[in-house]
């Protein structure tokens, strides 16, 4: 199969903003307790936070998160989770029919984030409250002190404020699921009145306005629209959120998806710009796709138990097992955000821990990567600088969700900081190799630096406590630069990370 891309300098689709690689973290399953927290776990710090799994959330330098949720959000009172941990209360999470010790809230997820190194983006309940206790939680979080809730801060031991700058409007609130759910208009004031008060603390604060949960619900895009005609001039970003599946045994199909979430991106674009017209703002709105990942191969399961369970503590839920075909596809959604790099400026893998998680661990013994770990920490790890417009020529399937899918994906980023360009690389087809022309114009002295590749497993394998390096990038062969081009020719079914030194 003969494929051929052109790459040039100077023509940029965006800078990439780094939060674009960020990750989200709900008080669901065994995200938190057994997940990033057990007391007890011989990996266990002083304040319970197990080592191993810090240790694999570091390597992924994950700019930003985003907590506590997700659908736990919208009945969540967050002043449940401060003050002595033996005076916090058990509530019974609505969300996913199980009880919350609370003995994990916002002060020691600012220390387990502090940690890891990543900015905390939080949201705010509104669902089961309002305006009011938003309010409040972001003078608890941002304010110096000589308050009520800065100063109960600082009693309980955090003298100086997290000056959190990113803030959810709710979660999913188009959903009839969510609790609290609200048409579109209703939510669009509430949202707006939130903004105006946030913003009205500190200007320098970002407001994330909830978009659809998908692009199957019956109200989108309308939802979007309305929603924004309401608060359009106090907001910074409107959220999406997609899952993708393969019950249907479709490779190709599944790897489809990813033409019809940029879809899903350039129609909710298209609605940003009609608002912005239409109220004639001078301000722009961008994308925050703050939930994504691969989530089915136990969805419907999890939904039968969580229908039947009897309000248990941190159950074990969406404990999805990812195989080398999931790898594949996370890797070629991240070259479509990296390509939606001027529209998408924020997105989330949902989630980071045992929950449709990168990284697992079990209660008192080992964590692991999981086989999607991989691409998300390629791209998180040199998926920074200016996104690249490419010209791709490749063969073309069609499937049910998509027409003209190319064989060949392929992303782009030129690092000018550290003179590096780096392609993300991904062979869908089935059974060819692809021979690769990738010319490089307005590139000096290109050298190959480094090759990684990810190839050869059966689709259906994973990794695993028993084989946790199964399926993991390795160095790459057969590819080279040769008169200015990079050439070579790359496996059915692989995924490469290609980085040049481009003087």
């Amino acid at each position: 199969m003969k494929t051929r891309v052109a790459v040039h300098r100077d023509f940029r689709i965006s800078k990439i903003d780094d939060r674009l690689y960020s990750a989200f973290i709900e008080h669901m399953g065994r995200a938190i307790y057994s997940g990033i927290y057990e007391p007890g776990h011989p990996t266990a710090d002083a304040d319970g936070f197990r080592q191993d799994v810090l240790k694999f959330v570091q390597d992924l330098k994950i700019p930003a998160i985003r907590y506590p949720g997700g659908n736990f959000v919208s009945a969540y009172n967050w002043e449940d989770g401060i003050g002595p941990k033996d005076r916090r209360p058990v509530r019974l999470d609505l969300a996913w029919r199980s009880k919350e010790t609370n003995q994990i809230g916002i002060n020691e997820f600012a220390k387990w984030s502090d940690r890891a190194g990543i900015e905390m983006m939080l949201a705010v309940n509104l669902g089961s409250r309002g305006l009011e206790e938003s309010r409040n939680f972001l003078e608890y979080v941002n304010f110096p002190g000589g308050t009520e809730w800065s100063d109960l801060r600082r009693s309980h031991g955090v003298e100086n404020p997290y000056d959190v700058k990113m803030w959810c409007l709710g979660n999913e609130m188009d959903g009839p699921w969510q609790i609290g759910h609200k048409k579109a208009i209703e939510y669009g004031r509430l949202a707006n009145n939130t903004a105006k008060a946030f913003k009205g603390f500190d200007k320098e604060i970002e407001t994330i306005v909830c978009g659809s949960s998908n692009d199957q619900m019956p109200t989108y895009p309308e939802w979007e629209r309305q929603v924004l005609e309401e608060c359009y001039e106090n907001v910074d970003y409107i959220s999406l959120h997609k899952y993708f599946g393969n019950n249907s045994r479709d490779t190709l199909n599944f790897f489809g998806k990813i033409e019809e979430t940029g879809r899903y991106i350039q129609a909710i674009g298209g609605v940003i710009d009609y608002v912005k017209a239409k109220k004639r703002a001078k301000n722009d709105v961008y994308i925050c796709f703050d939930e994504w990942n691969v989530w089915y191969h136990n969805r419907a399961d999890d939904a039968r138990r969580v229908g039947e369970w009897d309000w248990p503590e941190a159950p074990a839920l969406l404990e999805e097992n990812y195989n080398f075909e999931d790898a594949l596809f996370v890797a070629g959604l991240l070259n479509e955000f990296i390509r939606r790099s001027d529209r998408v400026r924020i997105a989330c893998i949902a989630q980071l821990v045992n929950v449709i998680a990168p990284i697992m661990a079990q209660k008192g013994g080992p964590a692991w990567r999981q086989t999607i770990y991989y691409p998300y920490q390629f791209a998180s790890l040199y998926g920074r600088g200016y996104a690249l417009n490419l010209s791709v020529d490749s063969p073309t399937y069609n499937c049910r969700v998509a027409d003209d899918v190319s064989y060949l994906d392929v992303s782009a980023v030129h690092n000018i900081d550290e003179g590096k360009v780096t392609l993300f690389i991904l062979n869908r087809h089935l059974g060819e190799d692809a021979e690769l022309d990738v010319s490089l114009t307005g590139f000096d002295n290109v050298r190959l630096s480094d090759h990684f590749v990810m190839q050869g497993h059966d689709l259906l394998s994973t990794n695993g406590p028993d084989a946790p390096d199964r399926i993991a990038p390795v160095a790459g062969t057969g590819v080279g630069v040769e008169d200015g081009k990079l050439v070579g020719k790359l496996a059915p079914l692989s995924y490469h990370v290609v980085r040049l030194d481009v003087g």
